[in-house]
């Protein structure tokens, strides 16, 4: 084997790779010798085929694996010998004019950036803050408190917070699409499940009329072949329901897990359950701004191997999440080029942070391991039964070892950027309309 290595951009090299035709030759020829003892063919018993019937047969099928494999075995000793950090599969070319009998071949690849941190001090990142007080937990218990409802039918028109049934029935130009139609379908109105063009059509409407009205599917809808489009809509109301709300008092607790009906009790739960949530949320938010941070602040090449692959994993995954929803994708598959930013940032972020805990040592702490599977235990009735859930599962304890590792990133980053405080208003955080 030769080495030229060749330096075709920031990170894309190339290397002309030889390997000896006799070494080929030889290898194939074991290779088939091994294979006669055991193939079969119609008229011969097991190992009695004549070797240039196996040959005329797997030959080149042999071959090609031989070939393989010596060019495998060729561009790993040089990644080897050269130090090299390859970033995806190398393109692999044949090339003529070879001396001395050898195969020649060049290599395409790219290897990982070298990544230098950049300046954090100038940096500024928004840590999110939310309050947890009366006012929230009110506000959480009246949600609860629409949870248990009990419906009975109306002769008005519907308004915010009333369970309305419809039909409905979608198109476009004419032609009904794929889960634009159903019937008896219920929904609260006013709770943003559906679309609020179609919110704002029903709103008014009584049991038995109808309506027909036209309905533009936002730009970045989860259905690709909806998206940004104009469909026309066919509605009836079957039934419009006005909710009854319980009284807060101790069979409301109970229904909550409280078994005394203690209605102090409730509220210290509800408040102990809403901080967890609360700080969580918050968490991501600060999370998310770190995050910008170490991309705004620290700039570098990305394999463009890594993204492509990145891209056809988000594109599967969104294909596998549509037809968990029904839709059909055979006929119109996702480009993977919509993908593109995404996929280039998560790899970016990714090298990014794996630089950052390699250079900084911030990798999760068996101690750091075991205090975060506690904290996710305390909010089950059993948390000893939880703690050794996780420890004896490995997926798990990934999970939990990478959130850890993040949690170590967040803060070593907090403390060298210029940290802002930025209020969040509750029902934005907890992503209510209102």
């Amino acid at each position: 084997m030769q080495e030229n290595i060749e330096t075709l951009g920031a990170l894309e090299r190339r290397v002309d790779l030889h390997v000896p035709a006799a070494e080929i030759e030889k290898e194939v020829s074991a290779r088939l010798n091994r294979l006669s003892r055991t193939v079969r063919m119609p008229g011969f018993r097991p190992g009695k085929v004549p070797l240039k019937m196996v040959a005329a047969s797997y030959g080149a099928q042999v071959q090609a694996e031989v070939l393989n494999d010596k060019i495998g075995e060729a561009f790993s000793a040089l990644v080897s010998a050269s130090k090299l950090r390859v970033a995806g599969m190398p393109r692999v070319e044949p090339k003529p004019g070879a001396e001395g009998g050898d195969i020649a071949f060049s290599a395409t690849f790219e290897v990982y950036p070298d990544i230098r941190i950049g300046d954090l001090s100038s940096v500024e990142v928004q840590r999110a803050v939310c309050p947890v007080g009366d006012a929230e937990i009110d506000e959480t218990i009246e949600i609860m408190r629409r949870q248990r409802a009990t419906y009975h039918a109306v002769e008005r028109g519907a308004i915010d917070g009333d369970r309305v049934t419809v039909d409905y029935r979608g198109s476009l130009d004419g032609t009904p699409f794929e889960g634009g139609t159903a019937s008896h379908f219920p929904f609260t109105l006013g709770d943003g499940r559906m679309l609020p063009e179609f919110e704002a059509a029903v709103r008014g409407m009584k049991a038995g009329e109808s309506k027909t009205f036209p309905l533009t599917f936002p730009a970045d809808y989860r259905a690709p072949e909806l998206a940004g489009k104009t469909a026309q809509f066919d509605v009836t109301v079957r039934k419009v329901e006005e909710p009854n709300l319980p009284a807060i008092d101790a069979e409301f607790a109970k229904s909550l897990g409280v078994a005394d009906g203690d209605l102090a009790k409730m509220r210290e739960e509800i408040r102990a359950n809403l901080e967890r949530e609360v700080g969580m949320r918050l968490k991501n938010r600060t999370r998310d701004s770190v995050m910008n941070a170490l991309l705004a602040s620290t700039s570098f090449e990305v394999p463009k191997a890594l993204v492509q692959e990145e891209q056809r994993r988000l594109a599967e995954m969104a294909r596998a999440d549509l037809a968990a929803r029904g839709v059909q994708m055979k006929d119109a598959p996702i480009p993977i080029e919509l993908f593109a930013a995404q996929a280039e940032r998560r790899v970016r972020l990714g090298l990014l942070l794996a630089e950052l805990v390699r250079s900084q040592n911030l990798q999760a702490r068996q101690d750091q391991i075991r205090k975060a599977i506690e904290d996710i235990a305390q909010s089950y009735e059993k948390p000893a039964e939880v703690i050794q859930w996780y420890l004896g599962n490995r997926e798990r304890l990934a999970e939990i070892e990478g959130a850890v590792v993040e949690d170590n990133v967040v803060q070593w980053v907090l403390q060298r950027a210029k940290v802002v405080d930025t209020p969040v208003a509750f029902n934005e955080l907890m992503g209510r309309g209102n």
